[in-house]
């Protein structure tokens, strides 16, 4: 068996439902699949001693999950005054609109589509509530309107798809492009070397304990991945899936769908900028 602390990010462990650091509690999500992992980890964000809380990615509409989120919040003698999504995609905001129903809160986005009320979020927002500061980080890339939270108390980042608990992520083509994601790598980078984030609360797998370490594989892979594009174009692999069938022989045929829009988000990234 692997030792955790020998992998990339240094991941905690089994993914659990609970106390993740002094202000970020999981409930995880019982959607478990090979594109969610686990499950979609919402995350409940409040200050000791508050009776405020925040929900960041209610998940899918799953109406005993979502409950389990509102009966987790009361049990620790809060309640939920704000919702907040990382991304529009339906296992982390498919029932943010059921949610905030339950809960009578505003949902904050950066689409205005998935917004309840009149406030988005975007670069420079600070979130305060009962005490608690969450800074938004735009981190565009997986898809167009990624969103990062910076919990500074904690020196935790809350990462949504960006950054996972376990493996890659998807640049979700057309969506999602490829230099925007290394963009966003660096920016989260930049939390870890001038700002001291050293945990990573994905929304899918284990809590990682060396934030540093996860963002700087990410950057590593993404730049094994499109050489090994580069190479396989230049061998005569020209159409996204015969990349895919070259590059990726050695992931599960499952993925291979979801591999299929990195390889188009790293073609377009090599067209963009004059590699093949």
């Amino acid at each position: 068996m692997t030792d955790a602390a020998a992998l990339p990010g240094r991941p905690r462990g089994a993914v659990l439902s609970g106390p993740a650091t002094t202000r970020a509690v999981n409930v995880l999500a019982p959607n478990a699949s090979a594109m969610t992992l686990d499950g979609t980890n919402t995350w409940i964000v409040s200050e000791p001693g508050s009776e405020q809380a925040v929900v960041i990615d209610p998940g899918p509409l799953d109406e005993g999950h979502l409950r389990t989120v509102i009966d987790t919040v009361e049990k620790s003698g809060k309640r939920v005054v704000l919702t907040l999504l990382t991304h529009g995609h339906p296992d982390h905001a498919e029932g943010a609109a059921r949610f905030a129903e339950l809960t009578g809160t505003k949902v904050r986005a950066l689409d205005p589509a998935l917004r309840l009320g009149d406030e988005g979020l975007g670069h420079g927002d600070v979130i305060t509530v009962g005490g608690l500061e969450l800074r938004v980080v735009p981190t565009p890339g997986h898809t167009s309107d990624s969103l990062c939270f910076h919990l500074p108390a904690d020196r935790a980042v809350l990462t949504g798809d960006t950054v996972l608990g376990r493996g890659t992520t998807v640049v979700a083509h057309p969506d999602g492009r490829l230099g925007d994601y290394l963009d966003s790598l660096r920016r989260l980078r930049s939390l870890t070397v001038d700002d001291g984030v050293h945990t990573v609360l994905p929304g899918h797998g284990p809590v990682l304990e060396d934030a540093q370490g996860a963002v700087e594989y990410y950057l590593a892979h993404r730049a094994h991945r499109l050489a090994q594009v580069e190479t396989a174009v230049e061998n005569g692999h020209r159409t996204p899936s015969e990349v895919v069938a070259h590059v990726y022989a050695d992931v599960d045929r499952s993925l291979w769908p979801a591999a299929e829009l990195s390889v188009r988000a790293q073609l377009d990234y090599l067209r963009e900028h004059g590699l093949i």
